[in-house]
């Protein structure tokens, strides 16, 4: 379990004993000062310790009469990646994340992270897996391990690495194993929530069911995908194109073996000599604003690509971001056996 309150003092803490945590915290040696609901008032470094004790303070002292009173900080809810980004250029490594009420609710330390990004994630995660029996008889397709660890971890692991810790799991056949292992995903400072499809409702009609979401931007992602998708410049570009939608899209070429002409009404107006096209699939991972889920009906089949058609016909902004690292969709048998193969060698 990740303890993130082992950075947690109060302002009445001994400075004897706040050094002896800092000790313990080594090269993330900083700590939060907050008072009794867990508000934070301040921040104590070992160098905040040796100012005071020039000064004439002792030991004994309460820590109150030498912390920093304006610490830096992220605010959930409102996050500002530009913030972030900047923050952890500066060399900010471990900051922490306040409610609205200022109470200290995780640590985030950029040793173990690479972002934190202000993004509900949706895993759909309720498939037959039918293409996988005999596999899927009796373990849901995100469960079936990849490695040490199963498709959907991996996914989840992934995300989590970019900061994104509020999750909702849509699931459906065999879903109660899905809860048993990932349950509510506090051992790991995790939210996770789990929606459940009565009837099969497609690669995003479930998030209809979801009212309550966190953050402004919605990801959703199939759970039966092993990539290495950098999610923060994924959000950057979705932010900087001003997009609605945008689509991790996966570059495939074709190469015809012979000259393609170019004609109209029988004359060639030219050709190109063996060439080869690139086309981009859809690679199921999706980024939003969430306003757009309003265009979602109720209780329906939908499908990811029936929001597109419908965002493009209401003159919303779609976008695609060209996926550049490793992407799999582990949906047949040949898929499972080369993500296998693949996993010790992917860069993530």
């Amino acid at each position: 379990m990740i303890d993130y309150k082992k950075h947690l003092i109060t302002s009445k803490t001994p400075i004897k004993e706040a050094l002896q945590k800092l000790d313990i915290l080594a090269r993330d040696a900083i700590l939060f000062v907050v008072d009794a609901n867990d508000k934070l008032i301040g921040s104590l470094t070992d160098g905040d310790v040796r100012r005071g004790l020039l000064k004439g303070i002792t030991i004994d002292e309460d820590v109150g009469v030498i912390i920093q009173q304006n610490p830096r900080f992220i605010r959930k809810g409102s996050r500002d990646i530009h913030k972030i980004i900047k923050l952890r250029s500066q060399n900010f490594r471990i900051l922490p994340v306040i409610d609205s009420a200022d109470k200290v609710i995780t640590i985030i330390n950029f040793r173990n992270l690479r972002s934190y990004l202000p993004i509900d994630a949706i895993i759909m995660a309720g498939g037959r897996g039918q293409r996988l029996k005999p596999l899927t008889d009796i373990t849901p397709k995100p469960l079936l391990k990849v490695g040490d660890k199963s498709i959907m971890e991996h996914n989840v692991d992934r995300l989590a690495l970019y900061g994104i810790d509020d999750f909702w799991f849509s699931v459906k056949y065999l879903g109660n194993q899905i809860v048993d292992y990932f349950g509510d995903g506090k051992d790991k400072n995790r939210s996770i929530q789990y929606v459940w499809e009565d009837e099969p409702l497609g690669t995003i009609g479930s998030a209809s069911k979801i009212d309550d979401f966190k953050h402004e931007h919605v990801l959703v992602s199939n759970s039966d995908i092993l990539t290495n998708l950098d999610y923060e410049a994924f959000y950057l570009d979705f932010l900087e194109k001003d997009a609605d939608f945008a689509v991790a899209t996966i570059p495939y070429n074709v190469s015809i073996p012979y000259a393609v002409l170019e004609t109209s009404n029988g004359h060639v107006l030219n050709f190109k000599e063996k060439p080869t096209y690139t086309y981009y699939s859809n690679g199921g991972i999706y980024l939003m604003k969430r306003a757009v889920l309003e265009y979602i009906p109720n209780g329906k089949h939908f499908n990811a690509t029936d929001l597109m058609e419908r965002l493009i016909q209401e003159n919303k902004k779609v976008v695609s971001y060209p996926l550049v690292g490793y992407w799999l969709d582990v949906g047949k048998h040949e898929d499972f056996e080369k993500a296998q193969n693949d996993i010790n060698t992917i860069k993530f």
